[in-house]
C-alpha cells in the first residue's frame, strides 16, 4: 500500500526595491560566503558563481541599501579582500530572521493543504 501524497511549501522571500531585488536568499549565501572567506572571489568559487556574477550581485546590493553590505580593497601587493560591514551582517541576520519567520507560519498552516488536496488524477486525454 502506498503513503499518501502531502504538500509541501517552498518559500523564497526576495526584497525587492525599486526596479532590483535588495536582498534575497542567493544574495544572502553570497553573504555569508564572502564573510566566511574575506573575498568576493573565494565567496563566489564557494557557491559555484563566477566572479562577475558575484561583484554584480554585491553591487547591486550595496546600491541598494543606505550603507554598503560588502567593503572591498584593491588588491595588490598587500593583496585585496572584502568583508561583510556591520550594516551588512545586521541586514544579513534581519533577512534570515524574516525567512525564518515565515517558515514557521507557513509549516503551521501547511495541515489544512494536507487535509484539503484530494488524490493526484491524471488529466484527462485529449480529443482530436
Amino acid at each position: 500500500m502506498s503513503r499518501p501524497l502531502r504538500a509541501t511549501a517552498r518559500t523564497r522571500i526576495r526584497i525587492v526595491y525599486g526596479e532590483e531585488f535588495a536582498i534575497g536568499p542567493g544574495k544572502a549565501d553570497l553573504l555569508e560566503a564572502i564573510a566566511e572567506s574575506g573575498s568576493i572571489s573565494a565567496g563566489a568559487r564557494q557557491l559555484d558563481m563566477s566572479y562577475r556574477r558575484a561583484w554584480l550581485l554585491v553591487d547591486e546590493m550595496n546600491r541598494c541599501f543606505l550603507k554598503p553590505v560588502v567593503g572591498t580593497a584593491t588588491g595588490g601587493k598587500g593583496g585585496g579582500g572584502a568583508q561583510i560591514t556591520a550594516f551588512g551582517l545586521a541586514a544579513l541576520q534581519e533577512f534570515r530572521a524574516l525567512e525564518q519567520q515565515v517558515r514557521k507560519v507557513v509549516d503551521k498552516r501547511l495541515p489544512l493543504f494536507n487535509r484539503m488536496l484530494g488524490s493526484v488524477k491524471k488529466p484527462a486525454a485529449r480529443q482530436r
